[in-house]
């Protein structure tokens, strides 16, 4: 099974993260799935049916497409295709600011360790980690910085502001 790290801790990942190809929804697989946006809306009675699925999310995904789904998911994960593409850093803002998205928002796919403190602070508890990352680093790295001077989704007031 992946490793997960959750709200700072590491936990076995109980999901299983679908493809399109890998989702027959005659006959859906047996315990928690993450399906893609596009299988989530052609499929959405049947699946919400089953209170174990939840959606993935890519970084072309117009989030708007989910808002009326935000309460009943326990899990929104965002697809990172490349640690070069940043558009999951926005998708995870958008997601605990403008839609108020409370539950857990994992990130998945081509991330790096570099990148799990500021996936942090865009909103994200929950890193579904390659085979081949180090945990004890990747932990230790959700805490690379003492303090920032931007706000963020974990600190909403920036820095300036706090010292007044």
């Amino acid at each position: 099974m992946r490793k997960l790290i959750k709200n700072g801790e590491l936990h076995t990942d109980e999901w299983t993260l679908l493809d399109q190809e890998d989702l027959s929804i005659d006959a859906p697989p047996e315990g928690p799935v993450i399906v893609p946006l596009a299988v989530w809306q052609e499929n959405a009675a049947v699946l919400s049916s089953r209170g174990n699925v939840s959606v993935w999310l890519n970084g072309h995904d117009d989030i708007s497409e989910v808002k009326n789904d935000l309460l009943s998911l326990p899990i929104i994960a965002v697809n990172f295709p490349a640690f070069m593409d940043g558009r999951g850093f926005s998708t995870g803002r958008l997601l605990r600011e403008r839609y108020g998205f409370t539950g857990e928002l994992r990130a998945v796919g081509q991330f790096i360790r570099d990148q799990l403190c500021y996936l942090k602070r865009c909103g994200y508890n929950a890193f579904s980690l390659p085979e081949d990352i180090d945990v004890e680093g990747a932990l230790k790295s959700l805490n690379d910085f003492s303090e920032y001077y931007q706000a963020g989704v974990d600190q909403p007031t920036p820095l300036f502001r706090r010292r007044a």
